[in-house]
């Protein structure tokens, strides 16, 4: 396959499961904040999985696609953030941290349930299995098969891209969900030094993004871990 069927095989499948992953990552902060009295979110008309409500057109279009395309060995994407206000929270500092941590768990949930779901379709059709590690479109071409390949595909990607989504999340940076929890976990004045951060976060991620080629931060750092519970959760349901 050529490399622009390469890149045109893989959009083709990675697409979907990066926008579900995306949109129920921000639905879960929303839904959670909700639960714990902010109803911020619900107001904005922002409680939905309507795509629609979610998408940024640079982060959730733009940005994966130029990842996909100029390839650096990380895939970035985000969602328009929910809005949330701490304040209308019953315990803020508490809630907080669960509002926070809310994202990066759904994106676990969604990678086991890809998983099992994967698992279903190599048991219901193992030759499945076979089509899909040639990394290519597959060679099925019966109908149960057209419909069963593209489907395994997109389950495999759902759980690299929704590990890849729960582990950057979780950089204890704000306003990551990592940051955020941090910052709801560490004594007043510690937690205070933490969230000057939050407005130069975003500039600080993508920095390191940047010079990761030279200093492998995000390589050493994220790649073994993505890679181990990645490998994990596919073997725990396929094996």
């Amino acid at each position: 396959m050529s490399s622009l069927g390469q890149i045109l095989h893989t959009i083709s499948y990675m697409a979907l499961p990066l926008l579900l992953a995306m949109v129920f990552h921000e639905y879960a902060h929303g839904w959670v904040a909700n639960h714990y009295g902010d109803s911020t979110a619900r107001l904005d008309g922002r409680l939905t999985l309507d795509p629609r409500a979610h998408i940024d057109p640079f982060g959730t279009i733009l940005l994966p696609l130029l990842c996909l395309i100029f390839p650096t060995g990380i895939l970035l994407g985000y969602a328009r953030p929910v809005p949330i206000n701490p304040w209308n929270l019953r315990n803020p500092r508490r809630d907080m941290a669960l509002v926070a941590a809310a994202g990066p768990g759904m994106n676990l949930l969604l990678a086991v349930a890809s998983a099992a779901i994967l698992s279903a379709i190599l048991a219901a059709d193992p030759s499945v299995a076979d089509s899909i590690s040639t990394r290519g479109p597959g060679v099925r071409r019966d109908l149960l098969g057209m419909l069963l390949v593209p489907l395994a595909w997109m389950c495999t990607y759902s759980v690299m891209i929704n590990v890849v989504l729960m582990v950057f999340n979780l950089i204890p940076i704000p306003p990551l969900d990592g940051g955020r929890i941090l910052v709801s976990l560490l004594p007043p004045k510690q937690a205070e030094t933490l969230s000057r951060l939050e407005p130069y976060g975003m500039m600080i991620i993508f920095f390191l993004v940047m010079v990761d080629p030279q200093i492998h931060l995000f390589g050493s750092l994220m790649g073994p871990l993505v890679h181990a519970l990645t490998t994990t959760i596919l073997a725990t349901f396929t094996s």
